[in-house]
């Protein structure tokens, strides 16, 4: 029986959330590295005191801060995790997590990490023009049948055999979301088609500039996003989150890989509860906990 540490993405920011990291060592040094690559006070933004410049990005919600805040947060938990002498058995994050989850396993640094960051959270921002919606209480192959009829859709977030997000052309998500008997359907209020093929142009440059970052060998087995098995060398987790901008998070099968393991505990590392609540719905026999600020860890 092992324990995996989990880390959440994209929408599990909140106000405040720095605030429960400040006491850790090197927590103001790596809010300030990340203010100075950002150009921008990352750690007011985290608090809701910076209003910004006027071309510059201040909102918290705004994924070029929101990215880079997530993973400065989640990795200072690591941090103090393995000051602590724990670890892991299995590490894997949703979407960005992915990043705070190779940070984890020791493949990059923390500066490394906050690079790639920023760099992911531009080119991502800067590829609109598509649509995303989460859909919930659903038969899978009735919607996996309007998928396929349908062009210019895919499955971005495939979170659990209840829950998923579509992602494509706006006409082609809503004819879906619109068509797929469902509880409910939530259209995501977000700038572009994120995990799907509309995001090849912004792959393409992320994918050129991990080809100049070294990534070592995993101290621990990451499951990937876009292939959710476990895997320690360096190249093959590199092609893997090169490939994660254009294909789904493939997170119910993740949770799969967890169980098959013999996990017994899932640690979700980072702001909220999104990951515990699909973990103790999606895996049987699997126990959460999460770990968000300082006072988690007994300091």
């Amino acid at each position: 029986m092992g324990i995996a540490w989990v880390f959440p993405g994209q929408g599990s920011q909140k106000l405040g959330m720095a605030a429960g990291v400040l006491d850790l060592p090197g927590a103001r040094e790596r809010f300030a590295l990340a203010s100075e690559l950002l150009g921008r006070d990352l750690l007011a933004i985290c608090s809701g005191e910076d209003q910004g410049e006027v071309d510059a990005p201040s909102d918290l919600n705004d994924t070029r801060n929101t990215q880079p805040a997530l993973f400065v947060v989640e990795s200072l938990l690591i941090d103090g995790l393995q000051a602590q002498g724990r670890g892991a058995q299995l590490v894997a994050g949703h979407s960005l997590g992915e990043l705070v989850a190779l940070y984890a396993a020791g493949v990059f640094d923390a500066a490394t990490g906050l690079a790639l960051m920023k760099r992911r959270s531009e080119l991502m921002a800067a590829a609109g023009g598509g649509a995303m919606t989460a859909v919930m209480g659903f038969e899978r192959a009735e919607l996996e049948q309007l998928v396929a009829a349908t062009e210019g859709v895919v499955i971005a977030n495939d979170n659990s055999d209840a829950q998923v997000v579509l992602s494509g052309s706006p006409e082609a998500v809503a004819a879906v979301s619109g068509q797929l008997r469902c509880k409910r359907a939530i259209p995501l209020a977000v700038s572009g088609a994120f995990h799907s093929p509309f995001m090849a142009g912004a792959a393409a440059s992320f994918a050129a500039e991990l080809e100049q970052v070294p990534f070592a060998d995993a101290a621990i087995p990451v499951l990937s996003n876009t292939d959710p098995t476990p895997e320690t060398s360096g190249a093959a987790l590199k092609q893997r989150l090169t490939s994660q901008m254009t294909t789904g998070v493939r997170w119910r099968e993740t949770m799969a890989a967890l169980s098959a393991a013999g996990i017994s505990t899932a640690v979700e590392i980072g702001p909220g509860n999104v990951l515990s609540g699909l973990i103790k719905r999606g895996c049987t026999g699997v126990d959460t906990a999460q770990i968000a600020g300082a006072a988690d860890l007994g300091l």
